[in-house]
């Protein structure tokens, strides 16, 4: 970025709506893209975990179409694993707060994927490496047995006891290494996106752009709300869930930790709608999810009001990840879609008030 009077306005504004010194603000919107991109070199990572563990690891391949640190490993030795090798930038501490999660829902019998080893974590050129044991299993049905599955996984996790082993606030994508914790570090992540590619909007867009701002400065991040042990980004199968040999398995704990559990459910239901032609509210979905869910936890009367803008945290943060990307890679941004219609947050939010009153 070219450090000109324009982009070091919107450094110190950044700052002011961040809470950050000029200089942390500029490391922010700086670091962005080292920050979050990472492709380990696969040989490498097998030769690491041929070391560590004394495995006879024959194969490193890809799992993931949009996080490139993950790899499935297969052995001459035993059963596959998975080992996710993270951003530099991801504190070790972070990656072991993954695995003390996975350890507690082990205890707890819950439904997710299991650390490979006792010492899972591990240093690999720079970065942190957590090894678990690879889930065989088949993609969720369609339609509302998708959203009854997951609605149950998540009525479940949320229902856990949770224990001083769970202490870590949890529930944003942290995609930027740095913005990880509770939900509100979506938003924060959003305006950095924004403020990083403020200085190249185009005259044209820039009211839109002021307008999407404004959104995510004044989003409701959910404070205050009743507190779960969160998943943080079920709603991505197969990448979150697999249908395992015992029923539905979830996978992928980075965004996991303790945070209110409304925007896990939240962005569950913001997903059920139908997307062509138009976004439309489907209550079938809807109903399957929320019968689910209830039949572990029931929402509080507050929980049900804030629905709606609830629903807003991840998706302004999507819209803000692409609108980035769009500006970066010089492409039209067209992903509006994720925060529009408004109409279809208002609708949607009525449909699951109504379905909890049945």
């Amino acid at each position: 970025m070219t450090r000109d009077s324009n982009f070091k306005k919107v450094v110190r504004r950044h700052a002011a709506a961040t809470g950050q010194r000029y200089t942390e603000a500029l490391t922010d919107l700086e670091g962005l893209g080292s920050r979050m991109d990472h492709e380990p070199v696969a040989a490498r990572l097998l030769a690491h975990l041929r070391n560590r563990y004394g495995i006879d690891a024959v194969a490193a391949t890809k799992v993931s179409v949009h996080k490139t640190y993950v790899f499935r490993i297969d052995r001459n030795d035993g059963d596959p694993w998975i080992a996710r090798a993270f951003p530099p930038a991801r504190p070790r501490t972070s990656v072991e707060g993954d695995a003390a999660i996975l350890r507690f829902l082990e205890r707890h019998d819950f439904p997710a994927e299991r650390l490979a080893v006792d010492d899972a974590v591990s240093d690999f050129d720079g970065s942190t490496v957590l090894v678990t044991r690879f889930v065989e299993g088949d993609h969720l049905p369609d339609g509302a047995e998708k959203f009854a599955i997951m609605g149950d996984l998540l009525g479940r996790l949320h229902a856990l006891p949770l224990d001083e082993s769970v202490s870590r606030a949890g529930g944003a994508s942290g995609e930027d290494p740095s913005r990880e914790g509770a939900p509100r570090q979506d938003l924060l992540a959003g305006l950095a996106f924004l403020d990083a590619v403020d200085t190249k909007v185009a005259a044209a867009d820039r009211e839109r752009f002021e307008h999407l701002r404004d959104q995510v400065r004044s989003a409701d991040d959910g404070h205050g709300l009743p507190e779960g042990l969160l998943h943080g980004n079920l709603l991505h199968a197969p990448d979150h869930a697999v249908i395992g040999d015992r029923g539905p398995v979830a996978i992928n704990w980075k965004a996991s930790g303790r945070g209110p559990r409304l925007a896990d459910f939240a962005y569950l239901i913001w997903g059920t709608g139908d997307w062509s032609p138009t976004r439309l509210t489907n209550e079938e979905r809807i109903e399957a999810a929320v019968k689910a869910y209830r039949r572990h936890v029931e929402p509080t009367a507050e929980e049900l009001d804030r629905l709606g803008a609830v629903m807003y945290i991840r998706t302004l943060y999507l819209v803000c990840f692409s609108y980035r990307r769009a500006v970066t890679n010089g492409v039209p941004f067209d992903e509006w879609a994720f925060i529009e219609p408004p109409e279809y947050y208002r609708s949607t939010a009525a449909a699951t008030r109504a379905a909890f009153r049945k």
